[in-house]
Parts: C-alpha cells; structure tokens; sequence
C-alpha cells in the first residue's frame, strides 16, 4: 500500500499545477478574447450612412426617395454592409433638410409614402441589412402641432413642451444659435410677447425635456417606429437636449466653446435612463448618441453598460481637425488613440471621419487630384474599417466621391451656411475667406447626388436635381468601378469581407506604432493569440513606418496598390494589411 502512495501524490501534485495552469491560461485568454456575451451585431456592424435626398430619384422630381433606396437595395448589399443609418424622412417643411420635423410618424411627401417605408424596412430585412433611424428630439419643426398649441396661449397644455421667456422678465440671457443669421437662440413672439429658445435654425425650436409629458410623448414616438420593426436609433444632436433652465449669464466669449455649456448638463443621464427603462430596455435595437459631452469621463456614463443608458458615443473631435491648409497625422494619432485607451475596458466607439454634415472624405482627409484621389480614399476607407469600434460610412465614399467645389453662392442649399454667408455681410466680414472655407468645407459638398453612371444627371434623376451633380460624374461613378477590379468600390468590398473573416479588426486590442512619425499612422489589432498590423501613409510622398516590427515573413491581407509592397518603404497613400502569426 505504502508503494503507491508517492506516486498518487505526484499525480495530485502534477494535476493541480495543470489545473492552475490552464486557470491561469484562461485567465490570460479572457483578458484578451470575446466572451460571448460581450457580442453585440451593433459591435459588428458595418453602417452605411444614405442620406435619402440624394441617393436616388424613382419619379423625376429631382429628390431622391424611399422607392430610389428600394431600386437599390442589392447594391447596398453588395457593398457587405449590414445597417442603413437613414438620415430623417418624417414629415418637414424642410428648412433643415429634414432636421426640422412636424409630425414624427409620417414620411415627408418627397419621399413617399408609409407603404414605401414599409417595404423598404422589409426588402432591407429581407437582405440582412438593418435599419437606423434619426432620432430628432432636441427641437421639432415650428409648424410641428405642439408648438402651433405652445404658442398660442400662455396657458396652453403644450406651453411647457418648449422653452419660453416671458418679455416682462427682461431681456433673456444671450444663448448661441449656430443657424441663426444673427446667432441669436431666443426669438421673440408677439404671439405672446415671449422668446423661445432655438439652439439652431429659428424654425427649430428647441424642445423642454424637463417636462416629464414630453419626454413620454418621445417614448411613444420611437416605440411607434420600433414596433414596426427599425433596428435603433442615432439621437441628433442629443447632448443638448438638457437646459438648466433658470438660463445664467455664461461667461464673455462662451460662444467660442458653447459645447462646453451647452453639452451634457447633469440632469442628462436621468433622461437616458428613463428612456432605457421605458424604451431600449424592450428591444434589442442600437442607440448612438450625436455627441460626447465635454470628457470621456461623459462619454463613458453615457455608454457604460452598467449605467443602463447608450450603446455607443459619436465624438467630433477627429471630424474637427481637417482645415484647408491641411492637418496633423500625429495629432490625428492622438484622438483616435485617446479615445481608443479610454473605452478599452469599457463602452463602444463610433469610427467615422465623414457624413452628412460634412465635406467629402478624399478632399477633406485625402486627395483629390486625379494621380492619388483613389489612393488616398483607399487608404482612409483602410483605416476606418480597421479600427476598434463600429465603422460609420458615409454613401458615396466608396466610389470616392469628392467635393463639386461650388464658387458661386447661389449654388449653394444650406441654410446654415446661408444664414453665415447673411451674417458675414452685415458684420463686414472677409467674405472671399469665407468662399474658400465653404468650397472646402460645407456640407454641401457631402449632399451631392450618387453618381451612379454617365447618363443624364449621374443616372440619379430625369428631372433638375435640387442640388447640383458634381461634373466629374462621367469618370467617377459606380457603373465605371463595378467594371474595375481596382476600383474604390471593390477595395471597399474586400475591407468588409476582411473586417467580417477578422473579428481581430472588430474586438482586438489597439496599439498605436511609431506615433510621432508624421506621415505614418501604424497600428496592431491583437485577438485570440492573432495579431493584424495596419500600416497607412497619410501623404503624397514615400515614407518609412518605424514600426519595430519584422514584416518579412507576414502574411499581406490586402493593399491599396496593383503592385506588391516594399517590406521597407510605403509609396503615396499607401494602404497596407498584413496579418504577423
């Protein structure tokens, strides 16, 4: 008896160390791994953000509608997208381009009907893409039902649905409008001798989410839309929607930082809750809010998890930093890099650097001359797909549309920009400054109409476009690029297969390489024990990436030139993939 017990012992003593072994291997796994219940399709998701006025026109009206989208709707899966981000189709007088709304549960008449909606949310599904909606609910449209009744009486039950100041109170205390053609947000109503407060356009005025009445009419809205069965929602404007309402007098020159008073003010986070309680909490949809507050410290209690409140925050700080004479690629590093560290442990990320209240991706973050607007857009279609977080792409892009580079005022539609073009006369400013940063940087530029072909008007519409198509559609459209396999297009459809074959590039953990290399943005995504390196050169020159890191016997995943990569030296917006074990 006594023989075996020496070794019994040594076999206890051999399976508790393989036992703590493989806890510990687990342990070190988990660290760096997807458990399953930490999937979410709206992690995975490729967005792609159509702006409906100017994908494509069924009827020859010149505005793009819910029957053009349906005609499309295999494009749109071919491109390996799996969610439409649809900016606003309800009901407007349309200052806004449909920012303004007057009844949240009808479609605009320039779109079409409840039945295109409906079988447009029902050939999306049919094809396994979802369906994002706006939700605008930091103002409504002034010829909106509640503020007809808000203004019509002092004592009317929808008086308190807005923000109002009585005259005899003095004047208010001044608030910025960013629309307004004085920047004025309080308009004065001889209605009822009042101001109401409008942070945009004077016919966007801005709704009282103090008032508990409204906040569950806001509830029963998105649940009329959820119900039908739309996938979630991106929330306009939404670190806004809370006022201290006593309005303070903010500091001199406030205005040059408005976000920093206007954003996240604290009673905020129990309107989100509520709103998880009553709405999201019901349904297994997707939330993203537009804005992240003043901190990460307020992005992170608005998508924490645990708090019970977003899915994801939309930051501006990267979309910010393009100007015309040129950016920074490390201070491009910095913000990607800060926020990607800051939500390592916790929360989601928006990844975008273009959309609808932008100018074009090329010629803002590219280039769009004729030798590297392809190149560049390649490349900066590489890194938004390649990215920790949830990649937004704006329509267009992945033909790399450019900016029409309007000269003329006239040519323009943007209220905003209008209304500054107004202001910048009154105020006696530099207005040919002020040309040149439209041409560059208005909307505008992103609002064009899809250049699908070289027929009339793109092959976008039979009648007059409500806004210009860009006159580089006879080379630059989709039909062209379906026919190349080097086109834009077709890169853009091997990164989403890429990023679907690689959760790597979806969950793995961000390294940042070489970061002070002002050319070079380099980067590692690591999972499961699988690391991917990313190599992109942000400039029209050759450039050396210091990424300490032996690429000779890597695997190339994908590349944005023709011809095989130099293991050393990165060509003109190059745009390299490799996979390292």
């Amino acid at each position: 008896m006594k023989k075996i017990i020496f070794p019994v012992a040594l076999f206890l003593i051999a399976l508790a160390t393989y036992l703590v072994s493989c806890n510990q291997g687990a342990t070190a796994k988990k660290e760096n791994t997807v458990e399953t219940n930490d999937r979410k399709w709206w992690k995975e998701a490729v967005v792609y953000q159509l702006y409906p006025r100017s994908f494509k026109d069924s009827d020859g009206d010149g505005i793009g509608d819910l029957k053009g989208i349906i005609s499309k709707l295999d494009y749109i899966k071919s491109l390996g997208v799996d969610a439409i981000w649809l900016n606003p189709i309800y009901s407007s007088p349309n200052d806004d381009n449909g920012y303004d709304i007057s009844d949240y549960r009808n479609i605009m008449k320039d779109f079409g009907t409840m039945a295109d909606f409906d079988a447009l949310l029902k050939g999306m599904h049919d094809r396994g893409i979802k369906l994002v909606m706006d939700l605008v609910v930091n103002h409504s449209s002034d010829e909106h039902e509640w503020f007809k009744q808000s203004r019509s009486s002092r004592t009317s039950p929808y008086r308190d649905y807005y923000h109002w100041w009585n005259k005899e109170r003095g004047t208010p205390a001044p608030r910025y409008s960013l629309f307004d053609v004085n920047h004025d947000a309080w308009k004065y109503d001889s209605v009822t001798n009042a101001y109401y407060l409008h942070y945009f356009s004077r016919k966007q005025p801005d709704l009282n989410w103090e008032n508990p009445r409204l906040r569950n009419e806001v509830y029963a809205i998105m649940k009329f839309w959820l119900d039908k069965g739309i996938d979630g929602f991106r929330m306009d404007a939404f670190q806004f929607v809370a006022k201290d309402t006593t309005f303070p007098v903010f500091p001199a020159g406030y205005e040059k930082d408005f976000i920093k008073y206007y954003a996240m003010v604290p009673p905020i986070h129990d309107y989100i809750k509520e709103m998880n309680r009553e709405v999201f909490s019901k349904y297994d949809v997707m939330s993203v809010a537009e804005g992240a507050g003043n901190s990460f410290e307020d992005a992170h209690n608005l998508v924490d998890a645990d708090r019970k409140e977003l899915n994801m925050a939309y930051a501006f700080d990267a979309v910010d930093l393009a100007k015309p004479e040129g950016y920074s690629v490390v201070k491009l590093k910095e913000i990607f890099t800060k926020w990607d560290s800051a939500f390592a442990e916790k929360g989601w990320l928006s990844i975008y650097l273009a959309n609808h209240d932008q100018a074009r991706l090329v010629s803002r973050f590219g280039n769009d001359s004729a030798a590297y607007r392809e190149l560049s857009s390649k490349m900066l279609s590489t890194f938004i797909m390649t990215m920790r977080g949830t990649p937004y792409y704006y329509y267009g892009d992945e033909l790399g549309m450019t900016n029409i580079n309007f000269t003329a005022i006239e040519d323009y539609k943007d209220m905003s920009l209008l209304n500054e073009y107004q202001h910048q006369k009154k105020i006696g400013g530099d207005i040919k400054k002020f040309m040149a940063n439209a041409q560059f940087g208005s909307r505008d530029n992103g609002r064009t109409p899809f250049q699908w072909d070289t027929t009339v008007n793109a092959g976008f519409s039979t009648g007059n476009p409500w806004i210009k198509v860009n006159p580089n559609y006879t080379t630059i459209n989709a039909a062209a690029e379906e026919k190349d396999p080097n086109s834009c297009l077709n890169y853009f459809r091997k990164l989403t297969s890429l990023r679907k074959e690689n959760l790597a590039l979806v969950y793995g953990k961000y390294n940042v390489l070489d970061k002070n290399n002002p050319d070079v943005y380099a980067y590692t995504r690591e999972l499961d024990g699988k690391k991917i390196l990313v190599v992109l050169n942000f400039k029209s020159r050759n450039a050396i990436a210091n990424t300490g890191i032996d690429i000779s016997k890597a695997k190339m995943l994908l590349n944005n030139y023709s011809t095989k990569s130099s293991n050393v030296q990165l060509r003109p917006y190059e745009a390299v993939i490799y996979e390292l074990n």
